[in-house]
This record gives C-alpha cells, sequence and structure tokens, in this order.
C-alpha cells in the first residue's frame, strides 16, 4: 500500500517548511531510514529519512517550495501502484499513456481548467511541474503551436532555446534543436542567469527586514587597545593547550560580554509587547558563516562558564553548524549576538541587531597604529568595536555605558579572573 510523505513537524515553533533537495528521484528504490530529503524550516536544515521501503512513486512539491506541516511532499509505494486516492487526484492520460506531472501540477490544472496534455514540462524528462501549468494558464497562446517530442523538450530546456522560435511544420525533434543552436551567432557577453532563492536566503531577508523596519537601532563604535588581551590570550592558550582546548578571541569576548551583560540588564533585555524582559542568563549567540547564508547557534548562561568550557562548548556548535546538524533549541532563546568580521581586514560596520535581542556587537580588525598615551607616542595593536542596540530599550548613554565596560574588560582581561 502506498504511503503518503509529509512534512515533519520538528519544533514547537515550527509552522512550514521546504524541500531544499532531494535525495532521490522519481522511480528511485528507496529503503526505510534511508534519507529521502533535506527539508529547511525558518532556521534550519535537517535530514529526513523515508519511512517505509518501496519506490519513489511521486513527487509532490518543487524545491524551496514552502508547505505547512503535515502538507503531502512525496509517495512511496510499490511500481505501478495507484496513489491518486492519497492526494486527491486522478491520473491524467493521453493517447500515448500516462502524462508525466507532478500531482501538485494536476491538481492546479484542474482548479484552473487547464488541458495538462497541452502544458510542455520543464522538469527532469520533461516533466510537468505547477510553474508550467500557471505560465500556460497565463499565456495559453504561447505553447499552442508548439508540438515536440520530451527529447526536443528537455533538450531545449537545457540549451536555452525557445521552442516557439524554431519555424517548423509538425512536431519538433531533437535534430530540430541542435539545428537551431547550431545556427544561432556566437554569444560574447554573458547572459543574466535566474536562480530560486534558497529558503534560508529568504528568511534572512525577512528576519533583517523585520529588524531594520521594527528596531530603532543605533550604532556605537568605540577603539580598543588590545595589547593585554593579546598578551592574557597567550598565556590562557598555554595553560589549557595539554587539554586540547583553543582559546579565541570570540570565547574571550563572549566572557567579557556575559559580565558586562549581567552588570547592564537591559542590554539582556528584549521587549515584548507592553513588557521588558529581563533575560536572567546570557545566553550568546555567536554569528557563523555558510554556505548561502548564516546560522547563529547560542550557547546558554555563558556568565557561569569557564573560557575552557566556552571553548569546547562553541567549537562543537560551530562545527555542527557547518554539518547542518543543530537542534532548534540551539538557535533560540538567544540574549545577545557577537559576530567577528576582522578576518576580513573590516575596520568598522553596522551589525544588524537579531530579534528579538536587544543588541549586538561586532569586532573588527586589529592594526597596529601610533597611539599617544601618557604624553608619548607609541605603536598599539588598536580594534574598533560596533555596537547595535535598541533605542527602545537602551538610550544612548547607557548603551555608550555598557560599551565602555565591554572596552575596560577587554582592555584589562585579568578583571575576569576576580
Amino acid at each position: 500500500m502506498a504511503t503518503l510523505v509529509t512534512m515533519p513537524k520538528l519544533g514547537l515553533t515550527m509552522n512550514s517548511g521546504s524541500v531544499s533537495e532531494w535525495k532521490k528521484k522519481e522511480g528511485d528504490a528507496v529503503k526505510k531510514g534511508e534519507i529521502l530529503f533535506i527539508a529547511a524550516t525558518d532556521k534550519l536544515t535537517f535530514d529526513v529519512e523515508s519511512p517505509e521501503e518501496g519506490f519513489l512513486l511521486a513527487i509532490i512539491v518543487n524545491i524551496n517550495e514552502e508547505v505547512s506541516v503535515g502538507s503531502p511532499l512525496a509517495v512511496i509505494g510499490e511500481k505501478g501502484e495507484d496513489y491518486s486516492p492519497l492526494i486527491g487526484v486522478s491520473p491524467e492520460l493521453t493517447s500515448k499513456g500516462f502524462i508525466k506531472a507532478s500531482p501538485l501540477a494536476k491538481k492546479t490544472a484542474r482548479d484552473l481548467g487547464v488541458d495538462i496534455s497541452q502544458v510542455h514540462g520543464s522538469g527532469p524528462e520533461g516533466r510537468i511541474v505547477k510553474k508550467d501549468v500557471v505560465a500556460f494558464a497565463e499565456s495559453p497562446s504561447a505553447y499552442e503551436k508548439v508540438k515536440a517530442s520530451p527529447m526536443a523538450e528537455r533538450m531545449a530546456a537545457e540549451l536555452g532555446v525557445d521552442l516557439a522560435a524554431i519555424e517548423k511544420q509538425g512536431r519538433i525533434m531533437k535534430e530540430d534543436v541542435m539545428t537551431t543552436v547550431s545556427s544561432l551567432p556566437s554569444r560574447i557577453l554573458a547572459e543574466d542567469r535566474r536562480i530560486p532563492l534558497s529558503n534560508m536566503r529568504r528568511v534572512i531577508g525577512e528576519r533583517m527586514l523585520l529588524s531594520t523596519t521594527s528596531i530603532p537601532a543605533v550604532s556605537y563604535n568605540m577603539e580598543v587597545d588590545f595589547t593585554f588581551l593579546i598578551a592574557f590570550r597567550k598565556s590562557v592558550k598555554v595553560a589549557v593547550s595539554k587539554q586540547g582546548v583553543k582559546i579565541s578571541y570570540n570565547h574571550i569576548f563572549m566572557k567579557i560580554c556575559a559580565q558586562a551583560l549581567m552588570e547592564h540588564p537591559m542590554a539582556n533585555a528584549s521587549l515584548e509587547g507592553q513588557e521588558v524582559i529581563l533575560h536572567g542568563n546570557a545566553n550568546i549567540g555567536l554569528a557563523v558563516a555558510l554556505e548561502g547564508g548564516l546560522v547563529v547557534p547560542n550557547v546558554k548562561g555563558v556568565q557561569t562558564k569557564s573560557l575552557s568550557q566556552l571553548a569546547v562548548e562553541t567549537e562543537d556548535l560551530v562545527a555542527r553548524a557547518r554539518a547542518n546538524q543543530l537542534e532548534l533549541e540551539e538557535i533560540q532563546g538567544g540574549t545577545f549576538t557577537i559576530t567577528n568580521m576582522g578576518m576580513f581586514g573590516l575596520h568598522s560596520f553596522t551589525p544588524i541587531v537579531n530579534p528579538p535581542e536587544a543588541c549586538i556587537l561586532a569586532i573588527n580588525t586589529i592594526v597596529d597604529r601610533p597611539v599617544v598615551i601618557d604624553g608619548e607616542l607609541k605603536v598599539r595593536p588598536m580594534a574598533m568595536l560596533s555596537l547595535s542596540a535598541d533605542h527602545r530599550l537602551l538610550d544612548g548613554a547607557d548603551a555608550a555605558k555598557f560599551l565602555a565596560r565591554i572596552k575596560e574588560l577587554a582592555e584589562n582581561p585579568y578583571l575576569l579572573l576576580l
């Protein structure tokens, strides 16, 4: 009996998701427990296993198409099995038999009153997908005069040839497509390409737009002398080297910020309706760059942990973030974020507050430059710290005091031991 694969619910806050990649294609054999596809939520991606053994009879949704939890995604069953009752549509047949079309495309065709046999597919092996039906419904005349073999359609799609531009009486074959391609003038300039917006980029865009339109953020910059912080890091690295732990500036700044947050509770707060939530713990997130986006896992209760504990926990989170293996709770509940762009040579930039947090701190590149100390000109390793803060929670003076405390601890890191 065929089995319907649906969008799973992973976490209490998950309402929708999308398929970012299918690990199997239609017709492939699948085993129970085998990775079937990669699902993406508004926060992360995760592998989804096949619930049954059989064959992937149908893929119902397109890549990156957002659907609600519980929505049908695919059908697994035996070859030739009628799965139409599962998805509420019946197979569409032509004189030559079964039309290759996704169930969602068939349902869309029914809803729009489109004869699916007249639609040209743009999917694998000429398969008709939802966008083909919608395009046909919007401009059926563009399809009426074009009759082509599946091979010609697939080849035209791969080579970027408009079948409607091929002048031929009768059905267009692959030879006609090749003839058209060979007659085209060589392209000197590269053409623009359109690629689908990934779920991660869409979510990043939505959250950043939410931040910039709902949070009146103000930016503050303060220069810090890293002389003693560099020495402190070197001494700590030696002390924990036998444990196999590596201490970075990120770990030290997490500890510095945790202490400053405990002393300035409004910087560790969130605004919810007409109430301000003063968080009891410093749950500090560290921005991790990924291919095509970023994610911000956070360490809970940083103020209670040692530098070596922070180093171990943070590096584990970063490694799993890059492997798409984070749990939802590891990217939820953050109260403050640190982003470090120093390795790219940035001297200053304006980070965007990660809602519902109140602040975000950016660490910039360290540069040796001349400074006047006690009336004498000296060369010191200097770097700019950039803070963005929600003005609804922190006025300018409060934000400046908070950043000044971070500067004080960074320039006197041994205060962390008191």
